[in-house]
C-alpha cells in the first residue's frame, strides 16, 4: 500500500499540490472578510496557476533548448515557451499585487478599516 502511494505521489503529487493551492486560494477569497487576506489568497491562486503551467511544460528525459551536439530532434528538448510566458505572468502578478496594496492603503485611509463587513455594511448569514 505504501509503495502504491509513493508511486502515485511521485507521478501525480505535483498536480495535487497545485490543486490544493488553487482550492486554498479560492476558499480564502470566499471566506475571508479582511481585504489583506483576500490579496494573499489571490497571490496563492496566481502561484498555483504558474506552478501548474510550469509542471505541464516539463518532459521526461528532456533537456534545455541549447546547442548540444548529440541531440538532433526537437522531441529531446523542453519547450521554452511556457517558461517564458510564466515569467511574464510573474511580472503581471507583482503588478496586480502592487495595485491591490495601493488600493488597500487608500481604502484604509478613507474608511479606517480593511474589513469587508464594516465597509459594505453587509454581514454573512450563518
Amino acid at each position: 500500500m505504501i509503495d502504491v502511494l509513493e508511486i502515485f505521489l511521485a507521478e501525480k503529487g505535483i498536480y495535487m499540490l497545485t490543486f490544493i493551492l488553487m482550492g486554498l486560494g479560492i476558499f480564502g477569497m470566499i471566506v475571508c472578510g479582511n481585504y489583506m487576506k483576500k490579496i494573499i489568497c489571490m497571490n496563492i491562486m496566481q502561484v498555483a496557476i504558474i506552478f501548474f503551467f510550469l509542471t505541464l511544460g516539463q518532459k521526461d528525459g528532456g533537456t534545455l533548448p541549447v546547442l548540444v551536439h548529440n541531440l538532433t530532434s526537437a522531441e529531446e528538448y523542453i519547450n521554452p515557451l511556457p517558461h517564458a510566458l510564466m515569467l511574464t505572468a510573474i511580472v503581471v502578478s507583482l503588478g496586480t499585487t502592487g495595485v491591490a496594496l495601493a488600493l488597500l492603503m487608500k481604502i484604509k485611509e478613507i474608511y479606517g478599516t480593511i474589513e469587508e463587513e464594516e465597509i459594505t455594511g453587509k454581514r454573512w448569514k450563518k
